[in-house]
């Protein structure tokens, strides 16, 4: 039987723990994110048999091979089965394209992927282990309703998040300022990495160390580990053939999505290319066409919002998996493997133009009614297909947030507003509750000891 699968922090000065630490932490104590020493690898033939399972039974399959000997398997299956009840959509576009919609749960956002299943493995071991813990999250738009959410209600763990002041929409803001009970939200005067840094500060403040706290960033590994399951959930609905390959596109901001099919293809996924598709922010298509690596400070302020990332976190992870090494704060101590890079990712930037053009000639050549993080993805995979054409190949555009997040920009566009899913009725008559705060570290930690000591 194998030994449980430990994890490492990508700054190689912390000792590696096991899963459920990693989970705990959030963030490694020399401010690194923790990686598998090893990733598990699915042989072709397990692959081969997801197309008769349900979407929860893949998860445990994927998930419950980071977790062996950590969790009793019963009780794995339990709590995926139980965090896995709505739909996945794979619409049909053109040919051998396709969007997976992965905003149909009930934050209408693909971050209840991660959320969910997060949520219920750290209420798993408090309970267990009789104690409590501040999620303490930064978001850019989506992550924050979902771990909101994911965790609302729960008497052992209190959630605080921090989101830019102003670029999330009146819809994303609502999803976490209209709950109340032990969800506090605090708006910040700043960037998304304005608030990510604030986060990532007080992990490491040692006067801040009785503070039982942990982050629900894509920065935790708990994120991660079931991002990776959607990928192999719509390529066991679409392939036709055992040795074909698929192409992912995907939206990418704080890179955590991009991190699951990252994992994936190392597991042993068949993916030809994965597109990583960027708004404005362009430091990691730079990144790939020169070798050299600069930060966005301060991010722009695109369309895409929860993409407005001038340095994604999980960069640092990529780079560790490629045989490079990078700091916090985006130094690069070693180079990675830039030519493997390039080989197996395709990485392009999208303006805010293309985001809206492609918004409109989706919906009047296809159908398709995109968002703009969605849009993103979908231009950056038509980008692809024009430098590299491959007639019959199987792609999948991922599209991350529901239409009706973004109403403005969908009126503006489309002239209509797009239908309204369950999770997002009546937000507009329910009373919000949020603090503000400027972006200056000291008075957030004095909230911090203020609040929760």
């Amino acid at each position: 039987m194998q030994e449980p699968i430990m994890f490492y922090s990508t700054n190689r000065r912390a000792e590696p723990v096991t899963f459920r630490d990693a989970l705990l932490k959030g963030l490694a104590p020399d401010k690194g994110l923790y990686m598998p020493q090893r990733i598990p690898e699915l042989a072709a033939e397990e692959i081969a048999g997801f197309s008769g399972q349900a979407y929860h039974e893949i998860a445990l399959a994927i998930c419950g091979k980071y977790l062996r000997g950590q969790i009793p398997a019963g009780e794995l299956a339990a709590l995926i089965k139980d965090a896995y009840d709505f739909p996945v959509p794979l619409e049909p576009v053109e040919g051998r394209q396709y969007v997976m919609r992965l905003d149909q749960g009930p934050t209408a956002s693909f971050k209840d992927f991660a959320a969910r299943l997060m949520g219920r493995l750290i209420n798993y071991y408090l309970r267990l282990e009789k104690r409590k813990l501040l999620i303490l999250t930064a978001t850019s738009g989506d992550t924050g309703s979902a771990i909101a959410n994911a965790f609302y209600g729960l008497d052992n763990i209190q959630v605080l998040v921090l989101f830019p002041e102003k670029e999330v929409t009146s819809r994303q803001r609502r999803q976490m300022t209209t709950l109340g009970r032990n969800v506090s939200i605090i708006a910040v005067d700043g960037k998304f990495d304005h608030c990510q840094t604030l986060v990532k500060e007080a992990f490491s403040d040692p006067e801040l160390s009785q503070l039982p706290m942990s982050s629900a960033n894509s920065i935790n590994i708990g994120r991660l580990v079931p991002q990776t399951v959607y990928y192999f959930y719509a390529y066991s609905r679409l392939r036709q053939l055992p040795e074909e390959q698929a192409v992912f596109s995907v939206p990418s901001g704080n890179f955590g999505d991009m991190m699951g099919a990252v994992l994936a293809m190392r597991m042993g996924l068949p993916v030809k290319r994965l597109v990583i598709a960027t708004n404005e922010n362009d430091e990691f298509p730079k990144y790939m066409a020169s070798g050299a690596y600069k930060t966005i400070e301060p991010s722009r302020n695109c369309i895409s919002s929860a993409m407005n990332v001038g340095h994604p976190s999980n960069l640092a992870r990529l780079i560790d998996l490629y045989g490079g090494r990078m700091d916090e704060k985006g130094s690069i101590g070693a180079a990675a493997d830039m030519e493997r890079l390039r080989r197996e990712i395709f990485s392009v930037s999208v303006t805010d133009n293309e985001t809206r053009h492609v918004i409109r000639s989706a919906y009047e050549q296809h159908g398709l009614l995109l968002e703009p993080h969605g849009a993103v993805g979908w231009a950056g995979l038509q980008k692809y297909l024009q430098a590299e054409p491959a007639p019959g190949q199987l792609c999948v555009s991922l599209e991350t947030a529901h239409p009706a997040k973004f109403p403005e920009e969908i009126r503006a566009i489309l002239g209509f507003d797009p239908p309204l899913p369950p999770s997002l009725e009546g937000l507009e008559a329910k009373a919000e509750s949020f603090a503000s705060m400027a972006n200056d570290y000291p008075a957030f930690k004095e909230f911090l000891k203020s609040h929760y000591s």
